[in-house]
């Protein structure tokens, strides 16, 4: 059956009713046979298509592709490059444009894309004159109807007269932002499953989309996710909002095909290489190379955690338990080029992402993963929040949060925080090295002070702090003997009194 056949049979299909897969392609519009503004679109069109995909068994997505895009490599895939010309919305004079993203090398995926104008969704077709194919690259049939591989958008972000890249939405169900001055870094994932599993991970695609044409002078854009995979469907809807800080409004709501028994909400993914707190059998010329350097969390009795980031001899597993979390990111504190001297990746423009639940989230844990890794190329850091219960199969579950993309978490603190952790080596042990700043811990003298650090193994000794005048802040040194312990929980926090005055600083230590 071909595409136009598909679409006459499809459109004899009630709008919500007992959908077939992949009946949203009618339902996104891909219709000449229905009328030439498109199909009707409402907020809950894509939920009902997440639920009616649910109810039925699971079938992979296409990833057929011609002989010349089968096996691009990275370089061959980086010649196909969108007609900047020819970017949605560009002679319009509305405050983002739209290009669209080919298949091929690692996005073999076909991803299917709508415009929502006045409630009627009417579908992107595909196009080869939408791209251009560079350095002899051989181009597919002109004939073939190939879809996307996902998007991204654009926005006058920097300077009036310039639209920037400020988001991607490509591979699985994996999109990225930036703040104003930033460049791409971590990245997020509607939805996790199974990650870290021994019996292998299982990455959920999304299917389809659906973007809001926005109004002249907005300042945010819509768009709508179909998302499924062998576990469950999920329908998806992002407000996005460009600026110093870019943010994004999510609305989740899931229907488990079974009972998803490791969830990951929320996802996080990041890469950490080395830095001054781990460059073990590291010869490299800078001084740190990593997108995050920690995973901060407020957890539901309102301590912050500060968890610096390794990059591990083995996979690692870190679960905080907690009860309607507050919040949890992957941020980059230190934000000087001196930090990393790397003229080309800049890891100090890298995004911070935090996470903010909107409502109560109950029982459950952020889980950090670290995998080691001997590239930079890698993202091997994952951070997600998982439920206490499974995702049960016939249930609908709604979860609303914002993520923040930029220089620093959005929470407002006068508490101490740890800007830097070093460690190195202090005859049979292992010294540590922190520095805090923070404006209550400005201008205190030391007797006013007391550091309370703590190991679940091994003994901590020489615990010194004393004045940074460099950073308007302290330093807390101190030495860990392991005693052939493996591994050592290390929990580190500034008290004035009774009270705490900074973050806690947690960390792993393994030999």
């Amino acid at each position: 059956m071909d595409r136009r056949q598909f679409v006459r049979s499809a459109a004899a299909l009630p709008l919500l009713g007992a959908v077939t897969f992949p009946a949203w392609r009618a339902l996104i519009g891909v219709a000449e046979a229905q009328d030439a503004a498109g199909t009707p679109f409402n907020p809950f069109t894509v939920r009902q298509l997440a639920r009616d995909l649910a109810q039925k068994p699971y079938q992979a997505s296409d990833q057929k592709l011609p002989a010349q895009l089968d096996k691009l490599s990275y370089d061959d895939y980086r010649n196909i490059r969108f007609v900047p010309e020819k970017s949605l919305w560009r002679d319009e004079k509305l405050p983002f444009e739209l290009q669209l993203l080919h298949r091929g090398f690692l996005f073999r995926d076909r991803v299917d894309i709508a415009i929502v104008i006045d409630g009627k969704a009417k579908a992107l077709p595909y196009s080869q004159d939408l791209f251009r194919f560079d350095n002899n690259l051989a181009a597919p049939d002109a004939k073939l109807d190939l879809g996307f591989s996902g998007f991204r958008l654009h926005a006058p972000m920097n300077r009036p007269d310039y639209f920037d890249e400020v988001a991607v939405f490509q591979g699985a169900s994996y999109f990225r932002a930036v703040a104003k001055g930033q460049t791409y870094g971590s990245s997020a994932r509607g939805l996790s499953i199974k990650t870290g599993d021994s019996g292998g991970e299982e990455f959920p695609l999304f299917k389809a989309f659906w973007i809001e044409k926005p109004r002249t002078g907005a300042d945010s854009l819509v768009v709508h996710a179909l998302l499924d995979s062998p576990s469950a469907a999920a329908a998806f809807r992002f407000t996005i909002r460009p600026g110093e800080t870019t943010n994004m409004a999510v609305e989740m709501t899931i229907y488990p095909r079974t009972d998803v028994q490791q969830p990951g909400l929320a996802t996080l993914t990041s890469m950490f290489f080395f830095a001054p707190n781990d460059r073990d059998g590291v010869d490299d010329f800078r001084p740190a190379v990593r997108d995050a350097e920690g995973l901060q969390i407020i957890n539901g009795n309102g301590e912050r955690i500060w968890r610096p980031l390794l990059n591990p001899q083995r996979l690692e597993f870190s679960v905080f338990m907690d009860t309607n979390t507050r919040g949890f990111g992957l941020l980059q504190r230190q934000r000087s080029f001196f930090d990393y001297q790397d003229l080309e990746a800049r890891y100090e423009r890298r995004p911070s992402i935090w996470v903010e639940p909107i409502g109560d989230w109950g029982e459950g844990a952020v889980h950090l993963i670290e995998i080691p890794t001997k590239e930079e190329i890698h993202d091997n850091i994952v951070a997600f929040w998982r439920p206490k219960d499974p995702l049960r199969k016939g249930g609908e579950y709604n979860y609303t949060y914002r993520l923040h993309w930029g220089w620093d978490a959005p929470d407002a603190t006068k508490l101490g925080r740890v800007i830097a952790t070093r460690t190195g080596a202090a005859g049979s042990g292992r010294q540590f090295v922190l520095d805090l700043t923070g404006e209550n811990l400005r201008n205190l003298p030391p007797e006013a002070l007391r550091p309370d650090v703590t190991a679940s193994n091994g003994t901590v000794r020489n615990v010194v702090l004393q004045p940074n005048p460099d950073i308007q802040g302290w330093r807390l040194t101190f030495v860990l003997e392991p005693q052939n312990a493996n591994p050592i929980e290390l929990r580190a926090v500034l008290l004035r009194d009774a009270e705490r005055v900074s973050e806690t600083w947690v960390y792993r230590w393994t030999a």
